[in-house]
């Protein structure tokens, strides 16, 4: 595969695929890391405990069963982890504390590293939700944006990773883009039912913040449904401890794909009510009575602004031609995926690649939400 295959970087750390290896307290350290996820875009160490209430919480748990991280020193174990993860992935680490310094400290440690901070707002063993770590910051949203403010007066690349569906998700999502992090973490866990794709996708119209998902990723067809709704990377646990080679089976299969296709997490399409606001770029002309015209609103715009919109980014591309097709022009073809003899025989005429089109419809994506009248967060 190409080295630079995929465009995927914040700040001035870059991810080599769009898989992650998450952090299992007592297990995710370097040495499980280098076994199982040395071909990861990023590996996220962790949780460790910065604090001595943590720290008695973890030993508590780890008295009744439960694994996890102990240290006397945990920010000199934090500084010899990153370094001793293998060359190749980018390296996160996850972190709890009932206070707001020991965080402080270990940002200046991993910042220095060139890692990455994620704060655990996650874990949700009573042990630490009863002290005010872990989950319990959800409930107390002031708590943690100030503290995402502080952590970020470091210069610090900053994850927050939270449990879904134990509050409103979307204004958390919000909160924690507005107060500067980075990256969110979102475990999309429901109750009994697998990995809530309907909440990805809401939290990928409502905000940009960069957006790893994660729970119950087991193949690349759960992490192909996460990347249809706006994933922008998926992270992998237990399912990693049942198949040790499930990461580097995964960075193959979107490997490939991206190849392919251009867009490794192209959405699906809005008409059958699953694809996010990116999927505008696959829309016909809004001629009829369909779910497009709920979706331009979201953004502003009537549907003359729409289709303008979409043509005033084709002018002077590929997808100006095609007048064999549908209406006109490629702007207004849809996925790649979706069998069409009449926009297949406008691409082989132009001589443009299945993924060459599909890179213009990333980058309409883009410039539709880019330039909406009423202005949603997201980036692509």
């Amino acid at each position: 595969m190409p080295d630079k295959l995929f465009d995927i970087k914040i700040g001035k750390i870059s991810f080599r695929n769009p898989i992650a290896l998450a952090p299992m307290g007592g297990i995710t350290d370097s040495n499980f890391a280098n076994k199982n996820a040395d071909d990861a875009g990023l590996v996220i160490l962790g949780g460790y405990n910065l604090d001595a209430a943590t720290q008695k919480a973890a030993a508590e748990m780890v008295a009744r069963g439960r694994d996890e991280f102990q240290s006397e020193e945990p920010l000199k174990l934090i500084e010899n982890e990153i370094k001793a993860v293998s060359e190749g992935p980018a390296v996160a680490v996850n972190v709890r504390s009932t206070t707001i310094e020991p965080l402080i400290e270990a940002a200046k440690v991993i910042k220095e590293a060139g890692a990455i901070l994620e704060l655990d707002a996650h874990c949700r063993q009573p042990e630490m939700t009863g002290i005010g770590a872990g989950q319990s910051l959800l409930s107390e949203i002031s708590k943690l944006t100030e503290w995402i403010e502080q952590i970020k007066d470091t210069g610090v690349l900053l994850s927050v990773k939270v449990r879904a569906n134990v509050s409103d998700d979307v204004e958390l999502a919000q909160e924690i883009e507005n107060a500067g992090a980075d990256i969110l973490h979102l475990d999309a866990m429901q109750e009994g039912a697998g990995a809530d794709l309907k909440l990805i996708k809401d939290i990928r119209d409502s905000t940009g913040i960069f957006l790893i998902c994660n729970n119950s990723v087991i193949n690349a067809d759960t992490a192909k449904d996460m990347f249809s709704r706006g994933a922008d990377m998926v992270s992998v646990a237990r399912g990693v401890m049942d198949n040790p080679g499930l990461i580097g089976q995964l960075v193959k299969w979107v490997s490939v794909h991206q190849e392919d296709t251009g867009w490794y997490n192209a959405p699906k399409h809005i008409c059958r009510g699953q694809g996010d606001l990116r999927g505008l770029a696959f829309c016909c002309l809004p001629v009829k009575p369909c779910p497009v015209h709920h979706n331009i609103e979201k953004l502003g715009y009537s549907a003359q602004e729409f289709a303008d919109k979409k043509m005033e980014f084709a002018k002077g591309t590929m997808l100006e031609y095609g007048d064999s097709t549908c209406f006109g022009s490629l702007a207004w073809c849809c996925k790649i995926s979706k069998p069409c003899f009449l926009r297949d025989g406008v691409l082989e005429t132009l001589g443009l690649s299945d993924s060459e089109y599909m890179r213009l419809k990333k980058e309409m994506a883009d410039y539709i939400i880019g330039n909406a009248k009423k202005k949603h967060k997201q980036t692509i």
